[in-house]
């Protein structure tokens, strides 16, 4: 298939081969702008109380997880130049967490610094949707507004999976998209107020992938979830939360009103660290550490999940130091403290009290998690961690 090509299926002969998902509900966060273990599940440093202290005693956890082609090939008998290792980064660190494989991927137009990356490969959402019946909205992304790129997500360009397994997103970006479309629908919008939002919604759309931005429409389900956000919280956007604890506003709500079979949350807030300030990580991780709290009680009080729903907590890559300035907390120069990160499952059909000190790699959590809700995932790389799975 040609670059930037949308794969579809023919959904009607595909649909009698679904059947009704039973299994876990999962919730997988991405601890998200780049943690590193010490700040995050190292006892005598973390800042992730809830997590290092409670949470880890009640599921697996894995200790010694790494980001890392040459070491994976490495255990499979293969050498690789170092100079062909896999980025440290956020786009990149998703990737891996629900394609289940590494790549070198590159940027579509070729611009610095733009990753408007081609998913080769299905992700998780696609395998579970096309296993089961199950609608987009019940397969969720909550995305950061600024990471724009990160909205294309969910769905790959494999020709046996694709549009008609896609997710669907929450972000601020959705629901401006979504607000400006609905002030446009209104016949009583002035010519100076119309030529404004048109405008805005024209900036915005700017920003989204050129091969794939014709195929963004969102369902009803979730132009409904939309309504009812701007009915609480207004048109300003200066009401609700901004960073991560929107990011956990947004999956408690969709949580409540989407009864999500597979959610991703990307937290990101740890990233704002690149402006200097050590505080901006150390503090994100507090935030991330609330969030999963609120996320986790709620479950806990929610018959639909309660006793029926799977965490798998991990960063999207680790930590290192800027050779060239005095600025802490890096992630873009492949040492090996950005490469070490952690994971941790918790929930349903998971061990208690286990952990795995043995190095890991990040692309296993999709076969992880495939295997824990029970479907094939057979282009991923990495094998299940067994130890995550009773």
């Amino acid at each position: 298939m040609a670059a930037g090509m949308l794969a579809t299926t023919p959904l009607l002969a595909k649909q009698a081969e679904k059947k009704e998902y039973g299994g876990p509900n999962v919730v997988l966060i991405r601890f998200g702008g780049g943690a590193r273990r010490r700040e995050s599940i190292d006892p005598q440093h973390s800042y992730s109380r809830f997590l290092c202290n409670e949470l880890a005693a009640r599921g697996t956890l894995f200790k010694n997880m790494i980001v890392d082609l040459v070491d994976f090939k490495a255990r499979a008998g293969e050498k690789l130049d170092p100079k062909l290792n896999v980025d440290t980064s956020h786009a990149q660190g998703t990737l891996y967490l629900i394609l289940g494989k590494y790549e070198k991927f590159k940027d579509r137009s070729g611009k610095f610094l733009s990753e408007n990356f081609e998913l080769k490969v299905p992700t998780l959402f696609e395998y579970f949707r096309s296993a089961y019946d199950v609608p987009p909205e019940q397969t969720l992304i909550i995305n950061n507004e600024n990471r724009p790129a990160e909205e294309y997500f969910t769905f790959s360009n494999h020709m046996r999976f694709g549009l008609d397994y896609k997710a669907e997103t929450l972000s601020l970006f959705r629901f401006k998209l979504h607000l400006y479309d609905q002030q446009l629908a209104n016949p009583n919008l002035s010519d100076v107020e119309r030529k404004k939002v048109t405008k805005a919604k024209q900036d915005l759309v700017k920003q989204l992938d050129p091969a794939q931005k014709n195929h963004d429409q969102q369902g009803p389900a979730i132009h409904r979830f939309w309504d009812d956000w701007r009915a609480y919280y207004g048109d300003t956007g200066f009401v609700n939360e901004r960073g991560d604890q929107l990011l956990t506003d947004l999956a408690l709500r969709g949580l409540r009103q989407l009864r999500p079979r597979l959610m991703m949350i990307n937290y990101t807030d740890c990233d704002y660290v690149h402006w200097g300030i050590k505080s901006h990580y150390t503090d994100a991780i507090r935030i991330m550490d609330r969030g999963i709290r609120q996320l986790v009680q709620f479950v806990e009080h929610d018959e639909f999940y309660r006793d029926n729903t799977i965490f798998c907590i991990v960063p999207d890559c680790g930590r290192d130091n800027n050779p060239l300035a005095d600025v802490p907390f890096q992630h873009h120069f492949g040492s090996r403290s950005s490469r070490e990160i952690f994971a941790l499952f918790f929930g349903r059909g998971v061990p208690k009290g286990t952990v795995v000190d043995q190095p890991v790699h990040q692309i296993q959590v999709a076969a992880t998690l495939g295997q824990l809700m029970g479907f094939k995932t057979e282009h991923t790389e990495g094998p299940a961690l067994e130890a995550a799975i009773a």
